[in-house]
């Protein structure tokens, strides 16, 4: 891909993921967040991870320095897009505020520069059509967490250009990623499976047919899941999939997605999962504990 600039706006546990990778992949890559707070624990995120792989022999001292030369911090969002190839958005998944954001991206990014958005769920046209480039507009969709999940969903709407896609599949290559290209419907391909999945396993584990950890042990086990749906939900944030679910019984008019009440009550707790040390399991003491219900 050659030397690039790649602006993440948004350095939550997504967005400070996707720079990372960024600036591992070798491009100048510029991490923005509106809250000063935020951008500070995106970067500290980034560099605990890099010195965790230090510990653990899977790098070098050496290759943190390089990769922390390709990273900045920006608190200005025209600075952080005045002159980058790409940007990529990972704010909450909320359609009013990633459309203010790319109505801002639209005037203030390069006319060359491609917009991609790392919305979990939502339609991407709804998106696009903030800008006046809605061909320059694809769904990059990352896993958590982002450095090691193989998987990007490119997301594809009817104004998407080919060369569009074509430079986000490159992008992906060039991170390492293995990406697959999918059509613009709500919850794309893995949104609305994993979401199903873990609504159902959220509705058994209230309904006592079996305890979490027996739940997600059988889809391991007995289906070759890499992690089990419970836990899978307390990784990505309860929150998160809570959100998704709303949004697919919206946009299918069909009750039967809606969250259910366990997972609505643990949203409403503040017991988002593993990023505020309780959800569906107990996490405070930095390994996963189960929960009674």
């Amino acid at each position: 891909m050659g030397s690039r600039v790649v602006a993440v706006i948004g350095a939550g546990t997504m967005g400070a993921g996707i720079a990372q990778i960024c600036a591992q992949a070798g491009w100048h890559t510029r991490l923005y967040d509106a809250f000063p707070e935020g951008l500070e624990a995106g970067m500290h995120r980034i560099d605990a991870f890099w010195d965790k792989g230090i510990a653990r022999g899977k790098t070098t001292p050496e290759q943190k320095s390089e990769w922390s030369g390709n990273l900045s911090a920006c608190s200005d969002l025209a600075e952080a897009v005045s002159d980058v190839d790409l940007v990529i958005e990972a704010v909450p998944e909320i359609l009013e505020l990633k459309q203010q954001i790319f109505e801002q991206l639209d005037q203030l990014a390069p006319p060359h520069a491609i917009l991609g958005t790392n919305t979990s769920g939502l339609k991407i046209s709804d998106i696009a059509k903030a800008t006046n480039r809605p061909q320059m507009v694809i769904g990059m969709h990352f896993f958590n967490p982002v450095p090691i999940m193989k998987l990007l969903e490119l997301v594809r709407h009817d104004e998407v250009s080919d060369s569009t896609i074509e430079f986000a599949r490159e992008i992906g290559a060039a991170m390492g990623k293995s990406c697959i290209l999918v059509n613009d419907v709500p919850g794309f391909a893995t949104s609305r499976l994993g979401v199903v999945l873990g609504n159902e396993a959220i509705r058994m584990l209230a309904d006592g047919v079996a305890s979490a950890t027996d739940i997600d042990t059988a889809m391991r086990l007995g289906y070759k899941h890499p992690m089990g749906p419970l836990e899978l939900s307390d990784l990505v944030g309860l929150d998160v999939r809570r959100d998704i679910l709303n949004n697919l019984a919206e946009a299918f008019n069909d009750e039967s997605y809606r969250p259910h009440p366990l997972l609505n009550k643990l949203v409403e707790d503040g017991e988002l999962g593993k990023k505020t040390g309780k959800g569906i399991y107990e996490w405070s003491s930095g390994e996963k504990v189960e929960r009674r219900f």
